[in-house]
């Protein structure tokens, strides 16, 4: 395993709603010109300064020539369509999420690359899954497009780490909540949505019923998750592309009251629409114990800790002018 001075580093989908404060943390531990953004968005639109290539993952072409031009030897491909973006697009969904991967993992086996790290999802969860405490090993039958392209990208890490020696890896993300970034198309965005209108309008309205319970984490928390994964020893882990990891687990309800602490004249209603149904075939609780033994994953944030952050932040850029920076 390369040690942290030695790593080359490309992070596909960079400009994402993870990938963009992914690429700035791993600058922080690794050195800017070692991280290499990348996205088929035309430039850089992150903080961090450092080099910043224009690629599709689905160029297995241009894909190779951004990691030999730069001497990558660690792939972060984040580059993916989210759930409910993928149940309008099914076809570019598959596309995207399964061609991209298999094009990260095709160049890692043939070029001899250290490691891949590709975030999996609670969408590979569904019918048939415990929904409480749902365990590391369960059913995995998803009932979104999202889902079913996650559950193909676990199983072709796990392929090619025992068939071809690829370090292949994956952590199976809940909803993210971010201060830094907008939420780009899943169902678990009301929660960053609901801060954002919090601050601004006072108001907002729900897209998910007031008790639908999933798990969540602060980004902090999935930075630090992803990282740490990806720098642990190969020694002690026993999976390769299915991790589970958690934070904590609340409803909109929750979630509005907690907010209403810090905004008493904060509102909120629900005008539940196609993403419900989403939400009701995923966990409403994880059970992360194998990520806590085998990597030492453990969350720093939860619901209280989170929101008092979430809400100065946003209340500091909302006194700028620039709350939608």
């Amino acid at each position: 395993m390369p040690g942290r001075k030695t790593r080359r580093i490309l992070v596909t989908g960079s400009c994402g709603q993870i990938g963009s404060e992914l690429v700035g943390e791993l600058r922080n531990r690794y050195g800017n010109e070692s991280v290499v953004a990348s996205d088929i968005k035309p430039e850089w639109d992150g903080e961090s300064e450092g080099p910043f290539e224009r690629a599709d993952v689905l160029d297995d072409g241009r894909l190779r020539e951004v990691i030999r031009d730069h001497g990558i030897d660690t792939i972060v491909h984040m580059a993916a369509i989210l759930s409910a973006k993928g149940e309008r697009e099914p076809q570019a969904a598959w596309k995207v999420n399964v061609g991209g991967l298999m094009n990260a993992l095709e160049a890692a086996r043939e070029m001899g690359l250290s490691q891949v790290l590709c975030p999996s999802s609670i969408a590979v969860f569904g019918k048939g899954t415990p929904r409480e405490n749902t365990p590391q090993e369960t059913v995995l039958k998803p009932s979104t497009m999202y889902g079913v392209t996650k559950v193909t990208g676990e199983l072709l890490c796990d392929y090619y780490a025992e068939k071809f020696g690829v370090d292949a890896r994956g952590l199976r993300y809940p909803g993210i909540v971010s201060a830094e970034t907008l939420p780009g198309g899943g169902t678990t965005d009301y929660a960053v949505e609901i801060f954002y209108d919090a601050v601004e309008k006072g108001r907002y309205t729900c897209f998910l019923r007031e008790d639908a319970r999933l798990p969540m984490m602060y980004m902090p928390d999935c930075i630090n998750a992803t990282i740490q994964l990806m720098e642990a020893e190969p020694s002690g882990l026993k999976h390769h592309g299915d991790y589970n990891v958690a934070a904590m687990s609340f409803t909109p309800a929750e979630l509005a009251e907690e907010i209403h602490r810090s905004i008493p004249d904060f509102e909120i209603d629900y005008d539940p629409d196609y993403r419900q149904k989403i939400a009701e075939s995923w966990p409403s609780s994880i059970d992360d114990s194998a990520a806590r033994e085998e990597w030492g994953w453990k969350p720093a944030y939860d619901l209280e800790r989170m929101t008092e952050d979430m809400l100065e932040r946003l209340r500091k850029r909302h006194e700028a002018g620039a709350l939608y920076k």
